[in-house]
């Protein structure tokens, strides 16, 4: 599933590619959650539909924006599936990664994992690169997640243990720090990262700072407040 916002001009290339991918997994439903756009993005959606690249598309739409972590909310919530993959819509995820990520899951011994897309090759401008890995180290240091790259789109996980963790906006770049928390096991994939196709980030490193930082502590407060039993019998 995507969760995009005003990315009209990247719909169409990406849903191809999205098409190539599910022919190389098992049966699956592809989700758009579109947060309230004010382009043409649904536009798009719909006729990548109507045109055959993508005919079985879910389109959920919100009436306005609520931020990303909502977004995949709303997808998360309306699948079907027992798993689900988590991508931008902005073309620097190549969904074909989705194929190499499902099948490190089902390899995996234990208690099905977080399998998250790592970025080693980061096509961005140098500040964000900056920010990015900035905020990246202080998240890995205060969490302890394990995770070089928590707010990677590429995500697979169990539709189940999503729906266990607490809604806010944010949560999507702490998953693999509440994931861990809940006892599911974390999995690294490098995953190749792209430019964008077209347009720009909607966020500044000003304002991911602030909000990341704010948030930060209210995760630490979160994981330090939640008590989970290490075993749950029944007799």
């Amino acid at each position: 599933m995507a969760a995009v916002l005003n990315e009209a001009e990247n719909i169409r290339p990406v849903c191809a590619e999205l098409a190539e991918a599910a022919r190389a997994l098992p049966p699956c439903e592809i989700i758009f959650v579109d947060d309230g756009s004010t382009d043409g993005t649904v536009d798009a959606l719909v006729a990548a539909r109507t045109d055959g690249i993508l005919p079985d598309l879910r389109i959920i739409s919100h009436d306005r924006r609520l931020g990303k972590s909502a977004a995949v909310r709303t997808g998360v919530e309306a699948a079907r599936g027992q798993w689900i993959a988590t991508l931008d819509g902005d073309g620097q995820d190549d969904p074909m990664e989705i194929v190499r990520m499902f099948d490190l899951a089902q390899k995996a011994q234990g208690p099905a994992p977080l399998v998250v897309g790592v970025r080693l090759r980061r096509q961005d401008t140098l500040s964000r690169r900056l920010a990015t890995r900035f905020a990246n180290g202080l998240r890995r240091r205060l969490l302890r997640d394990g995770c070089p790259d928590t707010g990677a789109p590429l995500k697979l996980f169990r539709r189940a243990d999503f729906l266990r963790l607490p809604q806010f906006e944010g949560v999507h770049r702490f998953l693999p720090a509440l994931f861990g928390h809940y006892g599911t096991p974390l999995l690294c994939q490098p995953v190749r990262h792209r430019n964008r196709l077209h347009g720009s980030s909607k966020y500044t490193n000003f304002n991911r700072a602030l909000v990341g930082f704010r948030d930060l502590l209210g995760v630490i407060w979160l994981i330090n407040r939640t008590r989970l039993p290490r075993r749950v019998t029944e007799r």
